[in-house]
């Protein structure tokens, strides 16, 4: 299996991912600037349900602005008067952006403070909703993410950008973790390196971002591979298939005309690996593929098991809700929802080139 593309360390950071519209297109795409303000970058939390309007936590929907999610929690905390850890939210949310999202604080049998939309316009956060339901809200239960991008530079002009967008819209995006995953300049998996090496331990990453680096790393380069040798859309002997918009999934040992037909019309799609202690699902090719992480990349693997991570699976590719494209003399507008867990970045480093890209 050919793995001279894809190095287990990268010279330079960002690793140069291959895009999968490259090959098709036939060229690389032009320079363009994104997120150059907050206003750029626009993202709403889609929940999935809603909040039942009683209960010990009082949940917020609000706007905020240039402001990372843990500095709002952290924010939160201090005017309510609570610990941090009785702040709850779904989804981290982007700094340089504007950004909506849901969070909840613990308050039984108390009101929030009467000013608290006033100390909130400090930070600056717009609250824009308030009602109590009886649960914390969890990490990763919200459905999907709402964007609104403007990108502009030389990509503005590229005759080949529009051909990109519609190609990603019939035949969904790979599904990169993004760049902020590994922090600044890769620092979180040059950390996490240190960490699994040695062996993790709890003190040493509370929030498990470091676990979450590791196995984002190793899924990244097995999706590097699939597109490098053109199958990462297709299903391997042995694939892993999850069905749109759901957990579900099933392997598959043989693919049929029915199979191939599911796929084409993106109603399922290939997985790969988030690595970790258990059994592989997938047989075969599929396993094949896999199984290669842990020669490539012995520390991170071998790290993982031992920190007891569950092995779980990613889909390789996502597909593009409610896309639009609006096209004028100085900007390209994107606008669509994404999954939970999948980046906007991954959309936008097939249709541009960028340096944290």
């Amino acid at each position: 299996m050919a793995t001279e593309s894809v190095t287990a360390m990268p010279i330079s950071w960002p690793p140069a991912w291959p895009r999968a519209l490259d090959e098709v297109v036939g060229e690389s795409p032009l320079h363009g600037n994104y997120r150059a303000i907050p206003e750029d970058f626009q993202v709403e939390e889609v929940l999935g349900f809603a909040p039942e309007g009683e209960g010990e936590h009082l949940w917020l929907w609000v706007e905020k602005r240039d402001l990372t999610t843990l500095e709002l929690v952290k924010r939160l905390a201090r005017i309510c008067g609570v610990a941090v850890r009785d702040i709850g939210y779904s989804g981290m949310k982007d700094r340089v952006a504007i950004t909506r999202q849901w969070l909840s604080v613990h308050l039984p049998g108390r009101e929030a403070p009467v000013d608290l939309s006033e100390q909130l316009a400090d930070v600056p956060v717009t609250l824009l909703e308030q009602v109590r339901h009886p649960r914390k809200l969890k990490r990763g239960v919200h459905r999907a993410n709402r964007f609104r991008l403007r990108l502009t530079g030389e990509v503005v002009r590229d005759p080949g950008v529009e051909r990109r967008w519609q190609w990603l819209c019939d035949h969904g995006v790979p599904n990169y973790f993004g760049p902020q995953r590994f922090g600044p300049g890769g620092r979180n998996l040059i950390k996490a390196r240190t960490v699994l090496e040695r062996g993790w331990r709890k003190r040493d990453d509370r929030e498990g971002m470091l676990l979450s680096t590791a196995r984002s790393y190793l899924f990244n380069m097995l999706l590097a591979r699939r597109i490098t040798e053109g199958n990462w859309a297709a299903a391997l002997p042995g694939e892993v298939l999850i069905l749109d918009g759901t957990a579900s999934q099933f392997v598959a040992d043989t693919i049929d005309d029915e199979l191939q037909g599911r796929l084409e019309c993106l109603d399922v799609h290939p997985s790969g690996v988030l690595w970790g202690e258990g059994r592989l699902v997938s047989r075969a090719q599929a396993a094949a593929c896999e199984n290669a992480l842990c020669t490539e990349e012995p520390i991170l693997c071998e790290g993982l098991q031992r920190a007891g991570v569950r092995m779980s699976r990613r889909p390789l590719r996502v597909r593009l809700h409610a896309p639009l494209l609006e096209h004028d003399e100085t900007a390209l507008t994107l606008s669509f929802e994404l999954p939970r867990g999948a980046f906007a970045t991954s959309v936008v480093r097939e249709l541009m080139m960028h340096s944290s890209l």
